[in-house]
């Protein structure tokens, strides 16, 4: 097999979007407020998201956290943070759309990857999968209830 370099026109970006059965107001509180937050994702929180404010997020069953910055925050329509990335800091954007009185769309985006091609592209392939693992168990969470520990059962020890 020959070994070939892809070239890349525009820089890749990791995106996941699900709709979730409850109203925006509900969707929205809970990526902002942690004690609902880590039924779906981390563990631990240092703090709701506030503009401007950074948060600590940890997966203590990882031993591994990450502290974030609070960009922009505009009630029940979007939220953007500065998350640690492999190299720099990559923007992480949710966007929450109301379909109805009692559903929402929401989407995420996660840009400005660096490193080398290759390293980018994982980078990219790693944040679309955990980003929607994410929404996957918001979804489970915010219209069943359940804690389906799909970040813990990921990668498991």
């Amino acid at each position: 097999m020959e070994n070939t370099h892809l070239q890349l026109e525009h820089a890749p970006v990791a995106r996941a979007a699900l709709l979730i059965r409850q109203p925006v107001s509900v969707v929205f509180e809970a990526f902002v407020d942690p004690q609902i937050t880590n039924h779906f994702w981390f563990t631990r929180s240092s703090g709701r998201l506030v503009q401007g404010k950074q948060v600590r997020w940890d997966w203590e069953m990882f031993d591994v956290h990450a502290e974030i910055e609070v960009i922009a925050l505009v009630q029940d329509r979007r939220i953007a943070i500065r998350w640690p990335g492999l190299h720099a800091p990559t923007l992480v954007e949710w966007e929450f759309t109301p379909r109805s009185n009692d559903a929402t769309f929401v989407s995420i985006k996660n840009a400005g990857f660096s490193g080398s091609g290759d390293e980018v592209v994982d980078q990219v392939i790693d944040a679309t999968e955990g980003f929607t693992l994410v929404l996957v168990g918001a979804k489970a969470y915010l219209e069943q209830g359940l804690d389906l520990n799909l970040i813990k059962d990921h990668s498991p020890g």
